[in-house]
């Protein structure tokens, strides 16, 4: 029999996440690896809870997640975005409490793209009168 699952994307910056969430104890997978050896930093593992903990689902489920691009702010940030969709699936009365909390909006930004004649998006090169 298929096991239930709850599906949700994220995105922040250049990183894209693929969230399931599968009823558990709470595991937490990223690109097949806990999630305390691939992301190294406790601040950003706190990030990628926030949606579980203002639910309060925190050991409820296993998330079992695919993300590529960016570095692992980018990442972090897709991964929380994702598990507040799939969140939205298993009840759609979180959306309220997600929403106060600020974890369904897309963060929208991104790295500016170099102009021509700029060595950057707005650093122009350098000047000399003579």
């Amino acid at each position: 029999m298929a096991q239930v699952q709850y599906i949700g994307t994220g995105r922040r910056k250049s990183s894209v996440a693929r969230v399931r969430l599968v009823p558990g104890d709470g595991k937490v997978i990223i690109n097949g690896r806990e999630m305390t050896d691939y992301i190294p930093f406790a601040a950003l593992r706190e990030v990628v809870n926030q949606p579980l903990v203002a639910t309060e689902t925190l050991g409820s489920y296993d998330v079992l997640v695919n993300v590529n691009g960016g570095g692992y702010t980018g990442q972090a940030g897709a991964i929380r975005h994702g598990i507040a969709r799939a969140l939205l699936q298993v009840d759609p009365e979180y959306r309220g409490t997600l929403k106060r909390a600020g974890l369904l909006t897309r963060d929208p930004r991104m790295k500016e793209r170099k102009k021509y004649g700029l060595k950057g998006a707005r650093r122009a090169p350098q000047f000399s009168k003579r």
